[in-house]
């Protein structure tokens, strides 16, 4: 057999052997057993392809550069560790912090609490970045980095939250690192640009932050520009940024050594212990005279009083103290770091002192006319936590460039742990460094005043100051840029997630994707920043929102932890959840430490934008940890509830609401989830269930076109709980699975909602009133309780409010007080809220009437239910004709139904032998009812009208007791005593048992119409369903008899448990 025949006849087994020979449709030999399923379960090798050639883009935003080289072809990412990740996060850590304000930290601080900050903010960042190392490794992170780590671990509220904090803390960088360059530019590049100045010393300060202002806007305005022209270009820049920080820490580092053979020469004035000015002496003269020029006279150096005199008298201190010169750079083998060790905190106003020199003491403070260097804020060791805390900042720049990197789950982790430890050691070694070379007064002297305006960093710089001058003013200017590159993309993605609906506009952009409106929005808020004008106050403002970024960065990274979510699996295995809860408590504690006021606000901050998005915001699916925390508590609540039976008074009605669909899958009676809403002050489970006839293989489309139905029914009554849809061949089996399955645990549901069949006597479906009565059985054999509300389209609306009434609770046998509980939990909500409560009893001939009212409004009161009481008499009575007459109805038509299966015709004709019947009972013929098929057939929908009033008259000859309850003692007894009592010649073949409960049933309804007419509802017991089913339909009648006339009924059935105590 050739090639070709065997393919012939491999190929003829196929189901689809059509395709058999088709090579584009030809599925492997191999797989053919799985061939039908191939569109939606595919091959693995097809799987393998598609996520091969995943590209990992900004969620919802295309990259720029991407847009910039349309109809290049597009590289596969291949950037390393050390390029990917290690230079970006080395370059967003370094920035202004280092070169402007770690030497006035150290000289402020001491060496010791200098350490002690640094080691604090290195070990929050290292910690977080170890948590943020094992949720990007945990599966593919695209660009965004934190806000989408946050939010798919924590889901969208927390998301949105941290991420608008984030986007603010970068912002607000962009903001600080402007102000940094602008400072570097006005204080030691160009000090002559400044547009304002002032002639007092007292407004030099508020000239200075006028400058900051102008030309920090004028900078802000230029970056934005750049950006928005191309974020290539500022990609280009960082490359040229970065070697400028990276040249100015080397020459930190050689200068800090050159000092200890050859230190520089920057000599400092001290008059005493205090520091004089540098810009105040002339020529590096350091006394207290100075010659006068072109006159031979000496004068004092300087002059409190401000006299032109040349004798004027002198100030005390300049009288008492000696001037002297100090170097600023004793050198790294001066042993100056003695002097150094420990903390020097400064109030606002205070003169820089040197505590080693000798100085006679005076009584009043300086003035700040004199030429002192003084401190320009009050300083202490929470303050500097927070101007230096953002110098750690930066770690997420690995990240954020996940996209770009050839192996980001190896990378991120590297790089960013590497990056940290570098800048950990640079910064450590610096505060050590700059406390072994540097003087303490110079170190305090935070804008280089004692040594002629000069960088103080920059005179350790070896081989000049303008090293750090130029480097750390590019390096600051290329950070703002990176900052004000990566906020507006940041905001875009938020945007694009639609978890906050009024930043949707900022979603859009240009057509290359540039985020134009996320632009304006971040440049408008850098701007506040600006206006601030000082950096440090803008220091602790990012500060707050990093913190809280990185505090929820490690909360994400120990809830996934502890939940141990199957999906939880990270590349990078060196965590642990209680370093992620050590990093929290940190970042928890430096929130505080560095200001207790900003934290709170960025807490109100971000829990309004968390709560705007839980009730406003859009719905999303992330596989989040919150998601996975509240299955793991609900799984811990239900074992817990399993434990033993609830208390009474921990009961609640936990609901269950059978609704009927039609065939068009809408709801028939709406009004039932209305009625159930009303009920739920006691804040108990809900479920919304139906039924759909059919099999479940072909139904289960429209079972799930059901559940959406009662999904939106339930939104659109704000219901909160859940829907249930079964499919079932018959709908009375399909209930009854229903109410035996649904819930879980301790939430099973304990009442059961239906509504009445309506016009069951008509109804072109006979079986509806036999599921009705069937779900009775069930709730009772299941033991739960049963509420049935009567013409519920008469009920009214969450938007009806009853004004006045009553509701009504007629108790005529005890339920386990269900009938009291009811009407209060209606009455909390607006609808029944003002309506009154009245409650009904009945007494027998032998009970005191006066008594049971009494006892009653006793239990009412320890109850704490208030309503008005009335117990209502019910004396013995001769059953009626009235009585008789629909009893005679109700089994005609029921045996009527047993021996006939009505057909159209059939109909037809009953209806013109019931125009007979009326004509019969027109004319007062009797009726003969034997053991044949009756001779006379009643309409199906006939109802007597009310009897007339002397057919309801007492009889004093026959008192027959009505029980509400027949016990088969009670039957038999009421048989002997009663067998000789005459019945209406016609009526004598009739079940007497029918004729009691017929009795019941009028003698009941009459009392209740009577006092009830006006009520807005009546809630009454509703009897049980009889034992023999052949009694079914009687059982309706009953029901209908019970109920007549009265508009909103709400038939009641307890469980069989006690729902209500008097006990606290």
């Amino acid at each position: 057999m050739d090639q070709g025949d065997g393919n012939s006849k491999i190929s003829s087994v196929y189901i689809n052997n059509t395709h058999g020979m088709d090579d584009d449709d030809f599925y492997d030999r191999n797989l053919a057993l799985f061939e039908e399923e191939m569109d939606t379960r595919p091959k693995v090798s097809s799987l393998l392809n598609r996520l091969a050639n995943y590209t990992n883009l900004t969620q919802g935003a295309k990259e720029h550069e991407e847009a910039e080289s349309i109809g290049e072809k597009k590289k596969s990412p291949q950037m390393g560790t050390f390029m990917g990740v290690y230079l970006p996060c080395l370059q967003n850590i370094f920035g202004v912090i280092l070169f402007l304000r770690l030497t006035w930290v150290v000289g402020s601080a001491g060496v010791l609490q200098g350490l002690c900050i640094v080691f604090i903010c290195c070990c929050c960042t290292m910690l977080t970045a170890i948590s943020m190392s094992a949720i990007a490794t945990n599966g593919v992170v695209p660009a965004g980095g934190a806000y989408f780590m946050i939010s798919r671990s924590l889901g969208p509220e927390f998301g949105g939250a941290v991420g608008l904090c984030f986007y603010l803390g970068t912002t607000f960088a962009g903001a600080m690192y402007i102000l940094g360059a602008i400072e570097i530019l006005l204080m030691y590049i160009a000090p002559k640009a400044a547009i304002f100045e002032s002639k007092h010393p007292e407004g030099e300060g508020a000239a200075m932050l006028n400058n900051m202002r102008v030309y920090g806007s004028i900078c802000l305005l230029l970056m934005s520009l750049l950006v928005f022209v191309g974020v290539k270009y500022v990609n280009k820049l960082a490359s040229i940024f970065l070697a400028c920080v990276i040249v100015s820490i080397v020459s930190i580092y050689v200068g800090a050594l050159v000092s200890a053979f050859r230190p520089p020469r920057f000599p400092v004035c001290m008059l005493g212990n205090r520091t004089i000015s540098g810009h105040e002496i002339d020529d590096n003269h350091c006394g207290k005279t100075i010659m006068v020029q072109n006159q031979d006279t000496m004068a004092p150096t300087f002059d409190p009083s401000s006299g032109t005199e040349l004798n004027a008298s002198c100030d005390e201190y300049f009288n008492s103290n000696n001037f002297s010169k100090i170097e600023a750079i004793p050198g790294l083998a001066s042993g100056i770091i003695s002097e150094n060790l420990w903390s020097a905190y400064l109030s606002k106003g205070d003169v820089v002192e040197k505590g080693s020199l000798h100085s006679s003491l005076v009584s009043h403070p300086a003035s700040t006319h004199q030429p002192y260097v003084f401190a320009d804020i009050t300083t202490s060791f929470t303050l500097l936590v927070g101007i230096f805390f953002p110098s750690v900042t930066g770690i997420m720049a690995g990240s954020n460039r996940s996209g770009d990197l050839k192996d980001a789950q190896r990378s991120i982790p590297i790089g960013t742990i590497l990056a940290i430890l570098t800048t950990s050691i640079v910064y450590l070694s610096s505060v050590v460094l700059f406390g072994a070379c540097i003087d303490g007064v110079v170190l305090r002297d935070k804008f280089g005043d004692s040594v002629k305006g000069n960088l103080v960093v920059g005179t350790l710089a070896w081989p000049t100051p303008w090293v750090i001058v130029i480097g750390s003013f590019f390096s600051t200017c290329g950070a703002g840029l990176q900052s004000l590159t990566g906020a507006p993309r940041l905001l875009q993605a938020i945007a694009k997630d639609n978890i906050i609906p009024f930043l949707r506009v900022f979603g859009h952009g240009k057509a290359n994707g540039e985020p134009t409106w996320a632009m304006l929005l971040t440049a408008l808020i850098a701007e506040l920043g600006i206006l601030i004008a000082s950096l440090d106050l803008v220091a602790p403002i990012l500060t707050m929102f990093f913190l809280m970024c990185y505090l929820f960065v490690n909360l994400a990274c120990a809830l996934q932890t502890l939940l141990r979510s199957p999906n939880w699996r990270p590349r990078f295995s060196y965590y642990h959840w209680t370093l992620s809860f050590l990093g929290m408590t940190i970042c928890l504690a430096l929130m505080f430490i560095s200001s207790w006021y900003y934290a709170i606000v960025a807490m109100v901050i971000a829990s309004m934008i968390y709560k705007y998005i839980e009730y406003h915001g859009a719905e999303k699916e992330w596989g989040d940890g919150i998601r996975g925390l509240s299955l793991s508590a609900a799984r811990y609540a239900l074992l817990r509830l399993e434990e033993g039976p609830p208390h009474t008074k921990n009961w609640r009605p936990q609901v269950l609401v059978l609704l009927k669909l039609d065939e068009d899958a809408h709801v028939k009676s709406p009004r039932l989830l209305t009625f159930a809403s009303q009920l739920k002050a006691g804040k108990g489970l809900t479920i919304v269930g139906t039924v759909v006839s059919g099999n479940f293989l072909q139904s289960y489309g429209e079972a799930l076109a059901a559940e959406q139905t009662l999904k939106h029914l339930m939104d659109k009554e704000r219901v909160k709980g859940f829907y249930q849809c079964i499919v079932a061949q018959k709908p009375r089996e399909g209930i009854s699975h229903m109410i035996q399955s649904s819930g879980l645990g301790g939430m099973k549901p304990n009442t059961v909602v239906m509504g009445w069949p309506h016009a069951w006597r008509q109804s072109e479906d006979p079986q509806a009133w036999k599921t009705f009565i069937n779900t009775v059985r069930v709730t009772t054999a299941a033991h739960l309780a049963l509420l049935v509300p009567k013409n519920i389209s008469l009920f009214p609306s969450n938007s009806e409010p009853c004004t006045e009434g009553y509701i009504d609770v007629w108790w005529i046998v005890h339920d386990g007080g269900m009938l009291m509980l009811l009407p209060f939990l209606l009455r909390q909500h607006k609808v029944w809220r003002k309506c009154g409560m009245r409650i009904f009893t009945v007494a027998q001939m032998e009970d005191n009437s006066i008594q049971m009212k009494k006892d009653l409004a006793t239990f009412l009161y320890h109850l704490r239910i208030e309503a008005e009481v009335e117990v209502v008499e019910m004396h013995d009575s001769d059953i009626s004709a009235y009585t008789y007459e629909r009893t005679l109805m109700m089994e005609q038509r029921s045996q009527m139904l047993r021996q006939m299966r009505l057909s159209k015709s059939d109909r037809e004709r009953e209806v013109s032998s019931g125009r007979i019947a009326r004509l019969c009972m027109e004319n007062g013929c009797r009726f003969a009812y034997g053991q044949s098929r009756p001779q006379v057939i009643f309409l199906l929908d006939s109802t007597p009208q009310t009897p007339p009033k002397e057919t309801q008259t007492d009889s004093s000859e026959h008192h027959r007791r009505v029980q509400m309850t027949w016990t088969k003692e009670k039957t038999s007894q009421y048989r002997a005593t009663h067998s000789g009592c005459s019945t209406p010649e016609g009526f004598r073949d009739m079940d007497h048992s029918n004729v009691r409960r017929m009795h019941t049933a009028v003698k009941l309804n009459e009392v209740i119409v009577n006092k009830s007419h006006d009520a807005r509802l009546v809630l009454l017991n509703m009897p049980g369903p009889p034992k023999n089913t052949d009694g079914d339909e009687n059982y309706m009648e009953f029901l209908e008899v019970l109920t007549e006339g009265l508009e909103r009924v709400l038939l009641v059935r307890g469980g069989g448990s006690e729902v209500i105590t008097i006990y606290s």
